[in-house]
């Protein structure tokens, strides 16, 4: 029988799912960064998937996409990746940020067959509205996989419906948008978070354009985790030529470990 999602959750007082994209800068780079993530404290794991047109994306992971695809990585092969994370030692639940189109090519049952086969726990559909995807998500309960839900600012009269169906944790949107890094976060994210947490039975993210340990300070008290995308996936870009190259990666993965430690220092996980 399959690990569950809540079996690999780490109990913490935070959750803190970072973002990567798969094949971003090399496949194998890819999991070296998913286990020194897990070190640095990640709850959850977000696997991005490379798309040709991603609709929510931001012009930094719009780059990691590009060199991803440089790289031939689609949707079958990244979840072949996940498998390859478990044998190193990933144990932490693994959710896959998909557009629908490549869920669509490569076709539901074989989905759900490679995530069986290679642990993968959870799945997200940024471009798929929640009155469209409840098909995909009775599935994924029906195959032990968690459909996480998305609810934003404007969700306004849907947030109850979205908070009273959402599985694993309720992603809330920051700021309204693509994804990014940001100087600033709008405070008025505060009564959105509060507001959805009203509704949720189950732990509240908060994600986009969270970049900071300022960042972190300001919603930790309003939500029950922190996901990060762009900054982290800026510092591999940053760090994109000292990773492909053996002779420096494993300088590159400290200092991308130490980096993002930096950014979670406030909700630093520790095991309740």
């Amino acid at each position: 029988m399959n690990t569950t999602f809540n079996e690999r959750l780490p109990k913490v007082d935070h959750l803190f799912i970072p973002f990567i994209v798969a094949g971003d800068p090399h496949p194998d780079v890819t999991i070296e960064l998913a286990l020194a993530l897990q070190e640095a404290g990640a709850s959850v794991l977000e696997l991005g998937i490379p798309y040709s047109d991603p609709l929510a994306d931001g012009p930094i992971i719009q780059r990691a996409s590009q060199r991803a695809l440089k790289n031939n990585m689609t949707l079958e092969q990244a979840m072949n990746l996940v498998g390859k994370m478990r044998e190193k030692g990933l144990n932490i639940p693994v959710v896959v940020f998909t557009y629908y189109n490549p869920v669509l090519q490569l076709g539901e049952d074989r989905f759900f067959t490679l995530a069986h086969k290679n642990g993968v726990d959870g799945l997200l559909v940024p471009d798929l509205p929640y009155e469209e995807s409840e098909h995909l998500r009775e599935e994924c309960q029906q195959q032990g996989i968690k459909y996480i839900s998305l609810v934003a600012p404007t969700s306004s009269k849907r947030i109850e419906k979205i908070a009273n169906n959402a599985q694993g944790f309720l992603y809330c949107v920051s700021s309204l948008g693509v994804t990014g890094v940001r100087d600033t976060l709008n405070e008025d994210v505060l009564g959105f978070l509060t507001e959805v947490k009203q509704y949720s039975k189950i732990p509240v993210a908060v994600g986009f354009g969270i970049s900071n340990a300022d960042h972190v300070r300001l919603l930790q008290d309003h939500c029950d985790g922190i996901v990060i995308g762009s900054a982290i996936v800026r510092k591999i870009e940053e760090l994109n030529e000292a990773l492909l190259l053996p002779t420096s990666r494993q300088k590159a993965l400290v200092e991308f470990k130490g980096y993002v430690e930096t950014i979670i220092a406030p909700i630093k996980p520790c095991e309740v």
